[in-house]
């Protein structure tokens, strides 16, 4: 048996795959542009090469002129180049991943991979944990991933597919035996690179609400579908190997969906649009359990003359034959397994059509179970058959609607309409301006009061009438697709009480609550208060504490199950207050809350709102439930997967696998130690928690001083990052800001990080740190503090790792070019020398702390990979200034101007690609 060498690994794998596939890429743009073409690619690739290893400022200005005495068309041929060659390191890298797994699961290895489901279980078992408590871990175990279109893919789908086939030819090159095999899967890659060269890259116009739509549900089709049920198959299967004894592992892995019910600040997402998406959902999940029990028919064939069916079972069949056109039976009578699926198969074609299809995913449950107890009654105990197994749960996790669909608004919006609703009715004339305790006066009244207030004969603004139309499709979609349809309502920017009060009121009027003479309650709606800036994190738990006194809120939350959804927005906290008071703040939020919620014995479920990028909470999965308050693991987590980051974790199977067992081995142990820690009494370090305390008041005062209080500021965000040639990239249907304003506070989070992000600043992801952490090693001299704090805390460990993934793709010298964007010199060079000394301190600070050398010295794979990145970046963003700054000189938009823009977005592209983040 062998060790795996994490070290030696990543230099030698990654950069063969890498010049294997640039090679190819070599030889297509010496077909397409000739000689001449490659080598000038070549030269630019060698001089950012040089540039980076000697750090000689001659190889620089060579690579600028090189780029700049470029002219069109060889110069959007170049740029399209180092694009694709990022995109090709992309699959390379996956590739990497997806071997280096099935290396630790060759049988010649005596390790398994961390983080996997294996390496969990082993925790569990050295740890001692029995299995009585193994059983209570599986059923507190609950993790809901919810798909987003935020517009943060910058990669059109059709250039993802191509994605997808060169890296399924990657894996099917390591299995290739012969010559020859090897030989046509090489050309077949060839073929596939050339495609993607002579594919357009740019999307033409905007994706509709329901082109997004069809994008989330690729990822159902082609991975989730198969992926989550062998996730709970596995777990099942390792615990069974490692405890000796048959777990029953709850559907803990759900994924729901924001496509299609995100309406904060998109006028495009209407409640037809939202009607749609449950509409096409629905007719995919019964697509694939056609599919599944067209296969399922294929494998029982049993024979009654052979094997006892159960009686439930044989009655069913002859009872339901009998409804049946003659055509559509089963030909073989005595194969009663066949028969009673080709019954079910049926039964799902009639859904929505007519009284003989199911009425509800329950009962299609029930004809699985029943087939179930049937086979167990001549099967083998102890070797389920997999496939039935892995169709039972498909069901079990996707029911009819395949994907819960979360409905979010803005808290303005419901005022905006209830205010309309209640002049109407002569309840008050001017509900925006009343005071909040007075408007919490008239929406309790509102709300004891079983008479409704809206009357289908009533007339509205579309506006009004559109929130109204809202809610009353959700009474309609849990009548047709069922409750799980649409369980939770989100409130962008709950400030109050209020605001949550006002859509517990627009609920009652769509009949998704009401309160009956007899004093029973019906509520069918989650409601989730969206926490997103610094202020409204500090003031959460008592908003919440306020409506958790108050006994109709309370009633509502008892027929919920006593849970209250929170979620938290990374995004918004972050652009409001820094990355280090965000993150220390969303840390608070969430103890104060859970400990309160425990007071009057509610169960938390916290929704985190997190970006791909760093600046917007990004990071691995798994590192995400890390940095949690361990105690508020076991209530449940919700995290949003957005744009870029459903590509890099779900568009292969084994890679959306390798995520989400990481993901669950996490929870696991997270929680296990959690109730560990409680029975032998530990508690968290107070000394530690001060100490956060104290940075995080230092970054937010240095990272307002500048972002709010720097009167330049903003110009310069402006001018000297691609703010504005962003929004001409047509990369979703969402706005760039909320109300179309030009107002730093309606900026969305997503164009902020972008800009950052592509300028290579990456401001949002680290500014302030430096001062934070220095400033409170000089008032206390508790430097070891920090170092403790970095080796024993799971927060604090990922809070500055994630720095340092921040600072080494933030690259100054290259940032320093943008700064020739700006109109003034003077506030060029004054605010950028706050960036860069703030870098610096920062770097500085991070680095002792971990006790390394270099950035990211923890993960050399990581490490090597920005480094290998790097000469293909550079070029891009060196591209990028000089056309954004030919591109502003002209006022008109000519021809030429539009292709100036064409090749900008070539290179936002490139640079999205070869930072692996966008916003």
């Amino acid at each position: 048996m062998h060790q795996i060498d994490e070290k030696k690994a990543p230099r030698m794998a990654l950069q063969a795959d890498m010049d294997f596939l640039a090679g190819l890429l070599d030889k297509v743009i010496l077909f397409e542009g000739g000689e001449a073409l490659l080598k000038t690619i070549q030269n630019i690739r060698s001089l950012a090469q040089k540039a980076r290893e000697t750090g000689d400022e001659a190889f620089y200005l060579q690579l600028k002129k090189e780029i700049t005495d470029l002219n069109p068309p060889e110069r959007q041929e170049v740029i399209r180049a180092f694009s694709t060659y990022l995109q090709l390191f992309n699959i390379t890298e996956q590739n990497f991943r997806i071997k280096r797994r099935r290396e630790y699961q060759s049988e010649d290895t005596d390790q398994v991979q961390p983080r996997s489901l294996e390496d969990g279980i082993e925790t569990l078992r050295k740890e001692k944990v029995p299995a009585e408590m193994v059983a209570e871990l599986l059923n507190s175990l609950s993790l809901e991933l919810i798909i987003t279109a935020h517009p943060t893919e910058a990669t059109r789908r059709t250039i993802l597919q191509i994605h997808k086939r060169i890296a399924d030819l990657l894996k099917a090159l390591e299995y290739a035996n012969t010559r020859y095999e090897k030989k046509v899967i090489e050309e077949t890659i060839l073929n596939e690179i050339t495609i993607l060269w002579q594919s357009s890259e740019i999307r033409e116009k905007k994706p509709s609400v329901l082109d997004e739509v069809k994008n989330g549900l690729y990822y159902f089709d082609n991975v989730l579908f198969d992926v989550l049920p062998r996730i709970h198959e596995d777990l099942e299967d390792y615990l069974h190997e490692s405890y000796g004894q048959r777990f029953k592992v709850p559907s803990y892995l759900h994924f729901g969906s924001w496509i299609g019910g995100d309406r904060d600040g998109n006028p495009n997402v209407t409640a037809d649009i939202t009607w749609k998406t449950l509409e096409m959902q629905r007719e995919l999940v019964l697509e694939k359990y056609k599919k599944s029990l067209t296969t399922l028919r294929e494998l029982l064939s049993h024979s009654s003359k052979k094997i006892s069916a159960s009686h439930a079972l044989l009655a069913s069949v002859e009872s339901e034959e009998n409804t049946m056109p003659a055509a559509k039976l089963w030909p073989t009578k005595d194969e009663i397994y066949r028969r009673k699926l080709t019954i079910m198969i049926h039964k799902l074609e009639c859904v929505g059509k007519n009284n003989g299809g199911y009425q509800s995913a329950k009962e299609l449950l029930a004809d699985l179970y029943m087939i179930r107890d049937s086979v167990n009654q001549h099967h083998p105990a102890g070797h389920p058959i997999k496939l039935l197994r892995k169709v039972i749960r498909q069901v079990e996790l996707f029911g009819f609607h395949l994907a819960s669909l979360d409905i979010r608004n803005h808290s303005g919006e419901h005022e905006s309409a209830l205010a309309e609703v209640l002049y109407n009715v002569n309840i008050a004339k001017d509900y925006k301006n009343l005071s909040e305790d007075e408007k919490v006066a008239v929406l309790l009244k509102a709300l004891n009061d079983p008479r409704p207030m809206i009357s289908i004969y009533d007339t509205f603004t579309p506006e009004t009438q559109e929130v109204i139309n809202t809610f009353r499709m959700i009474k309609r979609a849990h009548q047709t697709f069922g409750e799980r349809s649409i369980q939770v309502y989100l409130i962008s920017m709950a400030h109050s009480v209020s605001d949550v009060l006002e859509v517990l009121v627009l609920a009652k009027e769509a009949g998704l609550y009401r309160v009956y003479p007899s004093g029973d309650i019906l509520s069918e709606i989650h409601i989730a208060p969206l926490l997103e800036t610094i202020a409204d994190l500090r003031n959460g738990a008592k908003m919440l504490e306020t409506l958790f006194q108050m006994p109709i809120y309370r009633n509502h939350l008892k027929v919920r199950g006593n849970l209250q959804e929170v979620m938290l927005g990374y995004s918004d906290g972050s652009k409001d207050g820094g990355t280090m008071t965000a993150n220390w703040q969303l840390y608070k939020a969430q103890k104060e809350i859970h400990e309160m919620g425990a007071k009057y014995g509610i169960k938390l479920k916290f929704f985190h709102g997190r970006g791909g990028s760093l600046g917007r909470g990004g990071g691995p999965l798994y590192s995400s439930l890390l940095s949690q308050p361990p105690v508020t693991l076991g209530d449940g987590v919700k995290i949003t997967e957005q744009g870029e980051v459903l590509s890099s974790r779900y568009l292969l199977r084994d890679i959306a696998y390798r995520s989400l067992e990481q993901a669950t081995s996490t929870m696991m142990c997270a929680i296990t130690e959690q109730k560990q820690n409680e029975k032998n009494g530990k508690t968290p370090n107070e000394e530690a928690v001060r100490a956060m305390d104290k940075i995080s008041e230092y970054a937010l005062e240095k990272y307002q001083e500048l972002v709010f209080r720097d009167p330049d500021f903003l110009s310069y965000f402006k001018q000297a990052t691609p703010l504005n040639e962003i929004g001409e990239l047509n990369i979703g249907s969402r706005p760039m800001s909320r109300k179309g304003s030009a107002r730093f506070e309606d900026l969305r989070a997503i164009p902020w990080v972008f800009s950052w992000t592509q300028s290579r600043q990456l401001l949002p992801a680290w500014y302030a740190a430096g001062t934070g952490l220095s400033k409170y090693v000089e008032e206390t001299g508790n430097f070891k503090l920090l170092q403790e704090m970095y080796a024993s805390w799971p927060f604090f460990h990922a809070t500055i790792n994630n720095l340092q993934m921040a600072l080494i793709k933030a690259e100054l010298s290259t940032a320093e070019e943008y700064t020739r964007l700006v109109k003034d010199p003077e506030v060029a060079g004054r605010i950028f020398g706050l960036i860069k000394a703030e870098y610096e301190l920062t770097k500085e600070m991070v680095l002792k702390i971990a006790d390394q050398k270099e950035l990211l010295d923890y993960t050399p794979n990581i490490k090597e990979s920005v480094r290998l990145r790097n000469p293909y970046v550079d070029p891009l963003n060196l591209f990028q200034v000089y056309l954004i700054s030919q591109l502003r000189e002209r006022e008109n938009k000519d021809e030429k101007a539009r292709h100036l823009l064409m090749e900008v977005l070539l290179t936002i592209n490139g640079i999205a690609a070869g930072l692996r983040n966008t916003g």
